[in-house]
């Protein structure tokens, strides 16, 4: 089930990093909470899985089915996770699309 606060904030359109990505529906200043990633618990990665490490240094997947599954990656981010929550990392422009890093086997990727 989709995040309402996310829903207020963002949208899915057309990327040009990647098919469907999220944008900003309004400005969203640095710092910001912007949503948490909903969806269904799973241990099998795929698209639109999240791992979320646990405080023992495990992780968790959750397979994403909001806005928020749409998010592209980017090596410079303009958003940023802890754990399921979403955050802007600095102010984000009406229309600008939410990208975050995908992690370490990502670097290099822009």
């Amino acid at each position: 089930m989709s995040d309402p606060s996310a829903d207020e904030l963002v949208t899915q359109a057309e990327s040009a990093i990647h098919g469907v990505g999220v944008f900003a529906r309004t400005r969203i200043d640095g710092g910001a909470f912007i949503g948490n990633y909903t969806g269904r618990p799973t241990a099998v990665d795929g698209t639109h899985v999240l791992w979320i490490e646990d405080d023992d240094g495990s992780f968790t997947g959750v397979d994403g089915d909001g806005v928020l599954a749409k998010l592209n990656h980017s090596s410079s981010p303009n958003v940023e996770f802890d754990g399921p929550a979403l955050f802007a990392l600095r102010s984000i422009e009406k229309g600008e699309e939410l990208v975050f890093h995908y992690g370490e086997e990502w670097d290099g990727v822009p």
